[in-house]
């Protein structure tokens, strides 16, 4: 049997106009992450709606990784993309493997010349080496809430005996000394009074974001950055549309675009918003039915089908809508909501956005759900969607 060209035939033209899907690079502290490392009421569900509209989310942090997967988890990221500590690692986001990432890209770089430059210059500082996936060895231990992840205290020879993704420097004076740091050929990122964050040459948030645009085949006109530290102006520079939030300092305002709301005022999730259909309401929908809604109508190709996947439990363990281009089935977006829903209440939510599925014609009139095939076999149940 030929799926492909069966599903094609039974599926209506998408009706809708597609939106262009864009790269949305998001800082996470004080752009996402507010005072107590609390996440403002609603940036989930915004984070949600522009994943369904096919948007690609990548958060981009100055965090370790150790540091940065709480944090994803917590913001429903459990898929796609990161960019961490500064750019120097970004990572594929896969609920499937133990760690729940798999590292794409390391940028790692002699930490010698700097750790000892550094010591020089402020002998009682405090520096860090990261250690990817598990925190920190350190010269010293720093003080509570400073680093992510756990510290060993070794020996300044041992700091800088391999290769390393960043090095923290917390200093009161170093400050005064980033040219200085520079100078062993490294890129010195202040981050903070007394603070400055040390990755490899030509090595930032920009750079990291840059090759994963091009891997995923996005535009350079379609990227979008937020954030509100010094250390995403290159992100602002690389970005098509880079928007800094409201309590930013005035040298990062003054490197993007245009200015939103502070993370007390919502600003990212304004932000967010401005990335969805404006022809789609879906203020009276339940998430499920805005999700759906959302997804069906930037879908673009000729058809539209919703596939999803049964894990051990009753719920659902993916929902996600494909579309039919060019001859062949493309993903084009998750529908977080569908996960832990069942089959029936995904039904039921269609019908509250208003799209059209097959139906029986005698009783209930339940959708017609069909097997859905991939080159390894089968993978779940598909639903043709349409708006109406």
């Amino acid at each position: 049997m030929d799926v492909a060209s069966d599903a094609a035939r039974l599926i209506p033209p998408n009706q809708s106009q597609p939106l262009i899907r864009r790269l949305i690079a998001l800082d996470v502290d004080g752009t996402l992450l507010g005072q107590g490392l609390k996440i403002p009421t609603g940036t989930v569900d915004a984070l949600d709606m522009v994943r369904a509209a096919g948007h690609e989310v990548v958060l981009a942090t100055g965090r370790s990784l150790v540091g940065l997967m709480p944090v994803a988890t917590r913001l429903g990221l459990v898929e796609g993309y990161a960019v961490s500590s500064n750019g120097s690692l970004t990572v594929r986001l896969d609920p499937a493997v133990p760690a729940g990432y798999v590292i794409e890209d390391a940028r790692r770089f002699d930490p010698g010349p700097v750790v000892h430059r550094a010591l020089a210059l402020e002998p009682r500082a405090h520096v860090g080496v990261e250690d990817v996936g598990w925190g920190w060895a350190v010269n010293q231990v720093f003080p509570d809430g400073l680093l992510n992840g756990e510290q060993k205290q070794t020996l300044v020879t041992d700091l800088c005996a391999a290769p390393a993704t960043r090095v923290a420097v917390h200093a009161p004076g170093i400050d005064r000394h980033l040219d200085a740091l520079r100078a062993t050929g490294v890129t010195v990122t202040p981050a903070g009074p007394g603070w400055a964050d040390v990755t490899g040459a030509g090595t930032s948030k920009a750079t990291a974001l840059e090759r994963l645009r091009t891997g995923l085949g996005i535009p350079p006109e379609a990227t979008v950055a937020v954030g509100d530290g010094a250390n995403d102006v290159d992100m602002f520079r690389w970005a098509a549309r880079a928007v800094a939030m409201g309590h930013a300092e005035q040298n990062v305002r003054d490197a993007a675009d245009e200015i939103t709301g502070t993370i007390a005022q919502h600003g990212v999730i304004a932000v967010l918003d401005s990335l969805l259909p404006a022809n789609v309401d879906t203020t009276a929908l339940s998430r499920l039915a805005a999700q759906l809604a959302t997804a069906v109508h930037t879908a673009p190709g000729s058809g539209v089908a919703l596939r999803v996947w049964h894990g051990t439990r009753t719920g659902l363990m993916r929902c996600e809508t494909w579309t039919f281009r060019n001859g062949t089935w493309l993903r084009h977006a998750p529908v977080p909501a569908g996960t832990g829903a069942t089959m029936r209440g995904v039904e039921n939510a269609a019908r509250e956005a208003g799209l059209i599925y097959p139906r029986g014609d005698e009783g209930r009139r339940r959708a017609q759900w069909r097997a859905s095939f991939t080159e390894a076999g089968p993978a779940g149940f598909e639903l043709p969607l349409t708006s109406a």
